[in-house]
């Protein structure tokens, strides 16, 4: 049960890091007491969990239009939820949660990089070659969905550039 513990411990510090950051860097956002700093990383990954995966699907056409474009629309909105369901978390407005929402999801991508985990991130190599290294490969059979684990060696895909 810790394994499964450990890494939402770490996603909800870095997205609470995330979101103080953010609360520095844009005037319109501010949180008045750390509990609701932390009650709003929580909640907004619950949102982008379960209440953005289905906006994502409702706004499916206007997302294909503007090519992805509006995800970042739907970024905001969570954020604006959370900060409509959280006292004493306030966003001024529509463009501050747009551009905070921005923000937030880099620094956390940033930070998520240099977190343990069993993946390790896609790097460059010296050739220009992005390299992902998967350390425990396994295969999952469809008819009955035993996983069999594959050879212990790291499994490298390349892309190129």
């Amino acid at each position: 049960m810790l394994d499964n513990l450990t890494p939402f411990l770490l996603h909800w510090a870095i997205t609470a890091l995330s979101l103080w950051v953010t609360s520095h860097i844009f005037k319109g956002i501010r949180f008045t007491d750390m509990p609701s700093l932390i009650i709003s990383a929580l909640l907004l990954g619950f949102a982008n969990a379960i209440v953005k995966p289905l906006l994502i699907i409702l706004t499916l056409p206007i997302t294909l239009i503007t090519l992805g474009f509006f995800l970042l629309v739907i970024n905001a909105l969570m954020l604006l939820l959370v900060s409509y369901l959280v006292r004493g978390f306030t966003i001024s407005g529509f463009w501050t949660a747009f551009f905070a929402s921005i923000v937030i999801a880099s620094l956390s991508f940033l930070l998520g990089v240099f977190m343990p985990g069993d993946e390790v991130p896609l790097r460059p190599t010296e050739k220009g070659i992005w390299v992902e290294v998967s350390l425990h490969p396994t295969a999952v059979f469809p008819g009955d969905g035993r996983v069999l684990h594959l050879d212990p060696e790291p499994v490298i895909n390349e892309r190129l550039l």
